[in-house]
């Protein structure tokens, strides 16, 4: 049994207004997603995490009959929104995959194959997009000071899958450790843990500042006059 657990706790204060409720072809970016978790067959429940504030809002956007079983309130960190999510999974699921609700682009497949890879390569498996740019580190001033060799660098993107007990076990460290995580790879990573990553070239961008969502749209729309 696969649970998705939805993190929707942000702040988005980059974005200068909610982005999860921005419009795109005519829905909100949310909305999109989890329609996406409710029409892959893989998954059998999802968990959605919403800012406390937000809830109701969220609860108006899910129809019946739905996989979604509880409407949960996040923490302040990532990392406490999706312990909230794993505290209400079902017992019965083996897997949990953890997906950034403004990533409204992911599709049915790449969901089902990082899960997939998670089942048959060791538990834990990730979404991750190759880097072509030319990459340099600069000091605090801005003044560069060497290139990166971009060769096997990788950008994480959701959905994240792993072995419920492997992201329980690894988020009790997380907790243990006190120390602040910024995806569920870099919390499976604290136990050493194998992690496979599933490469993807299409568009899963984190909707981040209001120049995102006219390009969302577009690939939002291309899918649907393709499909």
């Amino acid at each position: 049994m696969l649970t998705a657990i939805i993190v929707a706790a942000g702040s988005s204060e980059r974005m200068g207004f909610d982005k999860l409720f921005a419009l795109v072809s005519g829905k909100p970016v949310i909305a999109h997603t989890i329609g996406v978790f409710e029409r892959t067959d893989c998954v059998d429940e999802i968990i959605l995490v919403g800012r406390a504030d937000s809830l109701d809002e969220l609860r108006k956007l899910i129809g019946k009959p739905t996989k979604v079983k509880q409407i949960v309130a996040g923490g302040a960190e990532r990392s406490d929104s999706v312990r909230a999510g794993l505290d209400h999974v079902n017992p019965k699921s083996d897997f949990v995959a953890v997906h950034d609700a403004a990533r409204p682009m992911i599709t049915s497949e790449k969901i089902t194959k990082v899960f997939e890879v998670c089942r048959t390569s060791g538990g834990a498996a990730s979404l991750a997009e190759p880097i072509n740019d030319t990459l340099k580190r600069a000091d605090a001033d801005l003044e560069l000071k060497e290139s990166v060799d971009r060769s096997g660098i990788y950008g994480m993107q959701t959905p994240q899958v792993f072995e419920r007990k492997l992201l329980e076990e690894a988020y009790v460290l997380v907790a243990k450790k006190k120390i602040s995580v910024t995806d569920e790879v870099s919390a499976v990573e604290l136990l050493g843990r194998k992690i496979v990553l599933v490469p993807n070239h299409d568009f899963n961008f984190k909707v981040t500042y209001p120049r995102d969502l006219p390009l969302a749209e577009f690939v939002l729309k291309q899918r649907a006059q393709s499909s």
